[in-house]
């Protein structure tokens, strides 16, 4: 549930404080061509942060979220349309109203003013104009996880994934004296203390790439609401007798995350491979049909672990009778190289049943959720019901429309 958030008053402009960084490296490094998590936490721990640049981050981040997508800003969003979440830039270029967000100081102008003052070119490194467009350019995002339980005024906490499995690592805390003067002390940080009060994660991005359902819903109608009716309808009339039904995934549940809380979300991918609309009478017109693979992510932040999310997200909009079973595949996405899986769907003729060959594509270091065929046999008896697939609870419907 979204909330719109109010900053408290500061009385203290960041334009004139004094920032004690004891502890901290005084200046940024000579910048590598490739430039560590680590530097980039570094370096956000060193800006001189204002309250409108936490609430920047904010908007980003609740933007992202209510795209579909994990609570994430995108180094690339920032430097390019502050404020921007992951999804805007396609429901903009498809005329989706979007809230105008406007910044007098951006964190773009506060990192590359910071930039310019600190990083000088050294033998094999960046000017600073390199260094930004390093940045600019990179996967690199701020991740704010729980950021819906921000009080609107604490400051985050920075850190960055240490891409070691672990579930703890040092981070940069800022804090405030009586005084109005600020000064950073490294603390170790975890997902207790992101629960609690506000962590910035300076991690990779993995999903900006991907349609989510919620931005699929929005830039096209037949994918519906997912709040109730289904609004696909069948596009082509069955012949003289038969039937035709719609395959709904009514809800999904994720029972665990599947990575470190510093690598966010589980992205998990639903895919299922069928032949939509089959209704062949021989072997020759068995021919003239072309399997489908419908293929949708879902993101499970990690406070929705162990809730039932609803989705009325359409798998196979035109079941026939001689559907007899579709492939399914649900993943989690851990990255890697293209593979396959090559698997098939099957349909009926002549009381002979047929499998016809598919590939659906995944990533090599996926963790498989669960794969195998699913049966018009299974969905007319769980019709409705909650399935255990794995390590996630699905809920199917068949419907004749």
């Amino acid at each position: 549930m979204k909330k719109t958030l109010v900053f408290l008053s500061f009385c203290l402009l960041a334009a004139c404080e004094t920032i004690d960084r004891t502890g901290m490296d005084p200046a940024l490094p000579e910048a590598p061509a490739t430039i560590s998590l680590e530097e980039v936490a570094r370096l956000f721990a060193e800006l001189p942060l204002g309250p409108e640049h936490v609430q920047e981050v904010h908007d980003a981040t609740e933007a992202s979220s209510g795209n579909g997508y994990d609570e994430e800003y995108t180094l690339r969003d920032l430097f390019a349309d502050p404020g921007s979440g992951v999804g805007d830039a396609a429901t903009k270029a498809a005329g989706y109203p979007l809230p105008t967000k406007s910044y007098a100081n951006p964190l773009r102008d506060v990192i590359a003013e910071h930039v310019r003052a600190k990083v000088t070119k050294a033998e094999g490194g960046l000017t600073p104009e390199e260094y930004l467009e390093a940045l600019s350019s990179s996967d690199f995002q701020v991740y704010w996880p729980y950021m819906d339980d921000w009080d609107g005024k604490t400051w985050p906490v920075i850190t960055f994934d240490p891409a070691d499995g672990s579930s703890r690592n040092f981070g940069y805390e800022l804090l405030e004296g009586p005084d109005g003067s600020r000064r950073v002390e490294t603390v170790l940080v975890d997902e207790e203390m992101a629960r609690s009060r506000p962590v910035w994660v300076i991690n990779r991005n993995d999903d900006s790439a991907f349609t989510s359902l919620e931005l699929r819903r929005r830039l096209d109608p037949d994918w519906g609401s997912g709040g109730g009716e289904i609004l696909v309808r069948p596009r082509t009339k069955a012949p003289e007798g038969a039937v035709l039904r719609t395959l709904v995934l009514k809800d999904f549940l994720a029972h665990r995350n599947y990575d470190p809380w510093f690598c966010g979300a589980s992205e998990f991918f639903c895919k299922i491979g069928a032949v939509e609309d089959f209704f062949a009478s021989t072997e020759a017109e068995m021919r003239l049909y072309t399997p489908t693979v419908t293929d949708f992510m879902v993101v499970v932040r990690r406070k929705e672990v162990g809730q039932r999310k609803p989705f009325n997200a359409v798998l196979v909009s035109r079941w026939s009778e001689q559907l007899d079973a579709a492939a399914f595949l649900l993943t989690e996405d851990d990255g890697g190289s293209q593979t396959d899986w090559k698997c098939t769907a099957e349909v009926k003729l002549d009381s002979k049943t047929w499998g016809i060959n598919l590939v659906i594509p995944f990533r090599s270091r996926d963790d498989i959720v669960w794969r195998g065929q699913l049966s018009s046999r299974y969905f007319e008896k769980y019709n409705g019901l909650t399935g255990h697939f794995g390590d996630v609870d699905l809920t199917f419907e068949i419907l004749t429309l």
